[in-house]
């Protein structure tokens, strides 16, 4: 282990959080972790990190946090003391990095807050699934000062291989929501196609590779194809959580005046699956509601 390498508190151990976790071990630094799930700590500690029992316990084992939580309404809880939540004991010198894909105003507006009490803030929401994150092959998108990213360039190099600046506080997740955007369509049109095909008769896995190698590729079919394809849905990011960023969108979209047309169809298939009890499955699911959509030739 590198002893020099500052400790770093991981705050939410969902699929995430536990995966950032891990490529921080991995790369030396020391991991402190909370959750309110006392199982995933659980996990932590099994991946060689310190469990911690409480944020303000968190607040004084490392000067670096890394939020993995749900939403908006929990980072502002877990860094302003929001609604009078527990909260990170947070002062001058301490850096967050905040991976959660937020409302952007509001991530602004936080940004701006914590800085008059000497907090610096970074936005890096990530681009990629669980897995994906856990091999480094996540995309962050960084929003915050330049220098700030430099001085943490270690932790978020760490965290994955490729990150882009994007500019002040708020266009990291003005970008997440565009990019999520376009992968939760990739995902509908991939189910869509691939619901068609079984119609037809065509054996979907041997047509899979016929599509990776057409026009029509992109990389959901290898990270999702064959979870479509065998009805393998345990998940590496929930469709819950692609509903609560649809949500995002949407607000976003009338803040700025943009019709969102498709997105408001890929809506319809969470729904549908939501409807079904099946949020907790991971988002490749929507291909459930193509196949109830099939009706008898």
């Amino acid at each position: 282990m590198n002893t020099k390498a500052p400790a770093v508190a991981v705050i939410g151990l969902g699929l995430i959080g536990t995966s950032l976790a891990k490529r921080l071990i991995e790369a030396g630094f020391v991991v402190h972790g909370y959750d309110v799930d006392a199982s995933r700590t659980a996990n932590l500690a099994a991946l060689g990190g310190h469990p911690v029992a409480t944020l303000s316990e968190a607040s004084r084992v490392a000067k670096i946090f890394v939020l993995s939580v749900f939403n908006t309404d929990q980072v502002e809880q877990v860094v302003d003391g929001a609604g009078g939540a527990p909260h990170l004991e947070l002062g001058e010198g301490h850096a967050v990095v905040c991976t959660s894909t937020c409302d952007p105003d509001r991530v602004a507006a936080l940004a701006e807050r914590v800085a008059k009490r000497g907090i610096r803030f970074l936005e890096m929401p990530l681009s990629g699934n669980s897995d994906q994150i856990a091999l480094g092959n996540g995309i962050g998108l960084v929003a915050g000062t330049r220098g700030l990213m430099e001085e943490l360039a270690p932790v978020l190099g760490a965290l994955c291989k490729k990150y882009y600046f994007l500019g002040s506080a708020g266009a990291a997740g003005r970008g997440k929501l565009a990019v999520n955007l376009i992968g939760g369509l990739n995902r509908a049109v991939m189910a869509e196609g691939l619901s068609f095909a079984e119609s037809m008769g065509l054996e979907l896995e041997a047509f899979l590779e016929v599509l990776k190698a057409s026009a029509a590729y992109s990389r959901t079919m290898d990270n999702r194809g064959l979870k479509m394809i065998r009805s393998d849905y345990e998940p590496h990011a929930k469709l819950s959580q692609s509903r609560k960023d649809f949500d995002l969108m949407h607000s976003m979209a009338a803040r700025v005046g943009q019709e969102l047309p498709l997105a408001s169809l890929y809506v319809e298939l969470i729904d549908a699956c939501l409807a079904h009890g099946e949020g907790d499955l991971d988002n490749s699911a929507v291909m459930k509601e193509l196949r109830r959509r099939r009706r008898p030739a």
